[in-house]
């Protein structure tokens, strides 16, 4: 029986790349997005089935996003080529993610510093904490990395988190760390790191605007719970 394994192959009405000119990216399936990068399929599979297989070995995109190379070319019909091609698509999300244009928008919620650090830390396998630093304006000056590891408040030395916004005479910061399982809920080491930054914040006279725990796809505002905070402090200060 003859199988298809290329796209161009495939009915015009059915091709994710004919589709894709028609209607668009958002019209198109995780799998036909996959098979548009993959080009081909394998013995037995198109390129959509392909994908699908892919997107059903690493648990979705999410899973995908967190394979790494060596995981990738040892997978039933990724080679080198396939591996680094999704590599590639990864990667240009990463920066395209983080860049940050010319005329630099002022932060105004939670909603805007997580969309500039979510898609890379929610694919992170350790906890990352970074500082987001913001000018008077609450624009972003640059984004500082502090530590990497396990967070407890034994480790962190609070005066490390102010070093970068002290030397880039930052107005204010954004805490924000990862969690490698997933899920965003806040622990109890994260809520006393937090009070403990909050007020080193103080006597710096640099203000802690939020601290953010990022997960798979969605976070949580430790400010907007109330958690680390004065209650008697706005919802967001953002």
């Amino acid at each position: 029986m003859y199988t298809i394994h290329r796209i161009k192959d495939m009915r015009s009405d059915d091709r994710p790349r004919e589709r894709l000119e028609r209607q668009g990216p958002q019209s198109l399936s995780n799998p036909e997005l996959l098979a548009i990068l993959l080009g081909t399929g394998a013995p037995g599979l198109n390129a959509v089935q392909l994908a699908q297989e892919l997107l059903d070995e690493f648990g979705g995109l999410p899973g995908l996003h967190k394979a790494d190379y060596g995981d990738l070319v040892k997978t039933r019909g990724i080679g080198p080529a396939k591996a680094a091609q999704l590599g590639a698509a990864v990667e240009i999300g990463r920066r395209l993610a983080v860049s940050v244009p010319e005329d630099r928008p002022a932060i105004q919620s939670p909603e805007q510093a997580a969309e500039l650090v979510m898609y890379e830390m929610g694919a992170l396998s350790q906890e990352h904490l970074r500082v987001l630093l913001l000018d008077t304006r609450n624009q972003l000056i640059r984004i500082a990395e502090v530590y990497r590891g396990s967070l407890n408040t034994s480790l962190i030395r609070v005066g490390e988190v102010f070093r970068d916004a002290v030397r880039a005479n930052a107005a204010s910061v954004i805490v924000v760390h990862n969690h490698p399982s997933g899920d965003p809920s806040p622990s109890a080491e994260d809520v006393a790191i937090t009070r403990a930054i909050v007020d080193a914040g103080r006597l710096l006279d640099i203000e802690v605007l939020d601290h953010l725990v990022i997960g798979t796809g969605r976070f949580i505002s430790l400010k907007s719970k109330g958690l680390g905070f004065d209650a008697d402090a706005p919802v967001s200060a953002l």
